[in-house]
């Protein structure tokens, strides 16, 4: 990873944590008041704070060089797997994601997705980010189905928090063993990786 010259690849966790969380807060506070900006930007907004805020020299050059590696990132090893033998049963995919549609397509193609997803959604067509209701809307709207018959899968738990309180059925894939976000509501199930949704969807 290209990091700022100033820091130590002992630096580069915290650098990756505060990027992430000052992402999500921005896109939180954008829709809040309404003042929306595609993902791309809000993310590089979000990485120039969190390298002043850790006092990093981050040039132009280091910028664009983590930008770059951020439209290529690698999905986890058994994803594709797990996504082709949910294809195989018959299930419809979709993503629908906080990324513009050129970040989404970006990477889908890193991670040799291509064909795999019956739609690919990004709230970019409703200028809200998630946890807004407009934007979860979009699955029931294309797959004209009610949320509660549809599986919605995420790795954070305030965007399966969310979708739940949409009315979505929910998993929550919690990698790092996580705690439950404190808000009244859980996902309606929860594993480490897409082998445990594919274990629950097969249970079903």
């Amino acid at each position: 990873m290209p990091w700022p010259k100033s820091c130590s690849r002992d630096r580069g966790a915290g650098l990756a944590d505060l990027w992430r969380a000052k992402q999500i807060e921005y896109t939180q506070l954008r829709t809040l008041c309404a003042t929306y900006k595609p993902f791309w930007e809000v993310t590089q907004d979000a990485l120039v704070f969190a390298c002043r805020k850790l006092r990093l020299d981050l040039s132009f050059e280091s910028q664009n060089a983590l930008m770059g590696q951020y439209a290529k990132l690698q999905a986890f090893p058994e994803n594709l797997a797990v996504l082709q033998k949910l294809k195989q049963h018959g299930y419809k995919l979709a993503i629908l994601s906080n990324g513009n549609p050129e970040m989404l397509e970006a990477v889908v193609k890193a991670a040799d997705m291509q064909g795999l997803f019956n739609h690919i959604l990004s709230v970019d067509a409703v200028k809200k980010y998630k946890t807004a209701p407009e934007a979860y809307q979009l699955g029931p709207d294309v797959f004209g189905l009610a949320a509660r018959s549809m599986l919605f899968v995420s790795s954070n738990c305030w965007d399966a928090c969310g979708a739940s309180w949409f009315g979505y059925t929910t998993f929550w894939v919690n990698r790092g063993g996580a705690p439950l976000e404190e808000l009244g509501v859980v996902p309606h199930a929860q594993g480490r990786d897409l082998n445990d949704v594919l274990a629950h969807v097969e249970r079903l």
